[in-house]
C-alpha cells in the first residue's frame, strides 16, 4: 500500500509540473483525473499547495538570473537613482502592479472559488473558453519588449490573472493572452507571465502553512507529500523550457486543439 501510494502521489506531482506552465489548467487537470480514478487524495488543499510549491521551486530556478538582477537593480536605483537600473526597478513595480488584482479578489472570493473548485463540468466549460482565447492570440507577434511594458499594461495582465482564479482558467494561458493583447512580444508575455506567478504562488504557499501544521499529518503522509513535491519541481523545470521553445515558435494552435478535445470530452463523458 505505502509503495502504491507513493507513486500514486509521484504521478499527481508529474501531473502537476507538466501542466502548471503550459496553457491548460494544472488544477483543471488534476480535478479531472480525479473524477476519472475517483482519487480523495485530490481533494486535500495541503498537497496541492505543496506541489504548487515544486512548480514554484522550479520557476524561481528558470528565471533565477532575471528575479536577482530585479530584486538588486531596484534597490540600486532605490539607493543611486542612476538611470542604468530603471528599467528592473520599473520592472519589478510592474510586477507588484500586475500582482495586486488576483491577490485582492483571491482574498475576498477564496471561499466561493474553493465551493466550485473540484465541479468537472465547470472544468470542461473552462478548457473550451481556454482554447477560444488561445485561438484569438495565436498568430500575435507583438512589438513590446520588457522595456517597454507600461503601467496600464500590468493591470490589463493582472485583470486577465484573475480570471485563472476561477476553475479550470489556465493561469499562464490567461495571462499570456493579456499580454499578447497588450502588443507584448511573445517572450515578453512569457516572461512576464511567469513573474507574475512568483508572488501569487508563494502567497498562497505562505497562506497555507498554518493549514499545514495544524494539520498534525503524520511521517508517512509528509514522505507522500514531499515525493510529489520533488516530481512537480522536475517537470515543471523541463516543462517551461518547453513550453517557452513552442510559444516563441507561435506554436500555440496545438494547445487550442488540445483544449477542444480535452473540453468536449470532459463535458460528454464525465
Amino acid at each position: 500500500m505505502f509503495l502504491t501510494n507513493l507513486i500514486l502521489y509521484i504521478i499527481l506531482g508529474m501531473i502537476q509540473g507538466f501542466t502548471e506552465p503550459i496553457p491548460v489548467s494544472s488544477s483543471g487537470h488534476l480535478v479531472i483525473f480525479q473524477t476519472l480514478l475517483d482519487l480523495k487524495v485530490l481533494k486535500d488543499l495541503n498537497f496541492e499547495i505543496i506541489v504548487n510549491f515544486g512548480s514554484l521551486i522550479a520557476i524561481v530556478i528558470v528565471f533565477w538570473k532575471d528575479i536577482k538582477a530585479i530584486i538588486i537593480d531596484f534597490f540600486k536605483y532605490l539607493k543611486t537613482k542612476e538611470l542604468k537600473y530603471y528599467k528592473n526597478f520599473k520592472y519589478f513595480l510592474l510586477i507588484i502592479i500586475g500582482t495586486i488584482p488576483a491577490g485582492i479578489v483571491g482574498l475576498l472570493l477564496k471561499d466561493f472559488i474553493e465551493q466550485y473548485a473540484d465541479n468537472v463540468k465547470l472544468i470542461g466549460i473552462a478548457l473550451l473558453i481556454t482554447a477560444f482565447f488561445l485561438f484569438l492570440i495565436r498568430n500575435i507577434k507583438g512589438k513590446k519588449d520588457d522595456a517597454q511594458i507600461t503601467y496600464k499594461d500590468a493591470i490589463i495582465i493582472g485583470l486577465f490573472q484573475v480570471i485563472a482564479l476561477f476553475p479550470g482558467i489556465s493561469r499562464s494561458g490567461s495571462t499570456l493572452v493579456g499580454g499578447m493583447f497588450s502588443n507584448l512580444k511573445r517572450d515578453a508575455a512569457f516572461k512576464f507571465s511567469f513573474m507574475l506567478y512568483i508572488p501569487i504562488s508563494l502567497a498562497t504557499m505562505l497562506l497555507g502553512t498554518k493549514d499545514l501544521i495544524d494539520s498534525n499529518l503524520n511521517i508517512e503522509i509528509w514522505i507522500y507529500y514531499i515525493a510529489g513535491m520533488i516530481a512537480s519541481a522536475l517537470v515543471t523545470f523541463f516543462s517551461v523550457k518547453w513550453f517557452r521553445n513552442i510559444m516563441n515558435k507561435g506554436k500555440l494552435i496545438y494547445f487550442v486543439y488540445y483544449c477542444i478535445l480535452a473540453g468536449t470530452l470532459v463535458l460528454l463523458f464525465l
